[in-house]
């Protein structure tokens, strides 16, 4: 190919890069998914407690900017997700994600999105928009938290793990999971039982 020619081609590429990643939805959110995603397949893997390697361990900033470290929630069931703001699926997942913590709130169950890629604010945004009240830490610049997970083969996104009281992965899903599905992982890795509703009272 001549040099002019090259020089062209170059151009273009860089081009629509750039206009990839300038891509976004009216409420700021990127809509592309990045020509790195992967996506899960669906499925889930249990690990039973012989089976289960040593507890899981890394400190981050979230995107609020306070100092997370996963050994401070031992002695809970911890809930990782990994997601983008530009990943459909982490979108399709998140008030499901939100309603199972909201379920499990005082049941000993703590979550910790891992945001693989994006800044504070886009990372912000995306927890506004869907309402997601538990803390995400920003891995993309340390990759502290992916690297302590690579064992578990985090590269989809989105993927749960789900850890238990002991800081050991319990289960895994690849891909979207939903809050059936979530619900059990989380008591069979030994959250507290909800607790049983008062009877109601027989009328006068």
């Amino acid at each position: 190919m001549p040099r002019p020619l090259a020089r062209r081609a170059l151009a273009l590429v860089a081009l629509s890069t750039l206009g990839l990643a300038a891509c976004s939805g009216g409420d700021g959110l990127p809509e592309s998914q990045g020509s790195n995603y992967i996506e899960g397949d669906g499925t889930v893997v249990q690990f039973p407690p012989a089976e289960r390697r040593e507890p899981v361990e890394f400190t981050g900033t979230t995107v609020d900017g306070d100092t997370v470290d996963l050994a401070d929630h031992r002695g809970k069931v911890v809930v990782l997700n990994t997601w983008f703001a530009g990943c459909g699926p982490c979108r399709s997942e998140a008030p499901d994600l939100q309603a199972v913590w909201e379920e499990y709130s005082g049941r000993n169950v703590q979550f910790l999105g891992i945001n693989t890629y994006d800044s504070a604010d886009i990372a912000a945004s995306f927890q506004r928009r869907f309402g997601l009240t538990y803390p995400s830490v920003l891995d993309k610049d340390s990759g502290a938290a992916m690297l302590a997970l690579r064992t578990y083969s985090p590269q989809a996104t989105p993927t749960t793990l789900v850890l238990d009281t002991e800081g050991r992965v319990a289960a895994r899903a690849s891909g979207i999971v939903d809050d059936s599905t979530l619900s059990g992982m989380l008591d069979d890795a030994g959250a507290d039982p909800a607790p049983a509703e008062a009877p109601a009272e027989a009328p006068a």
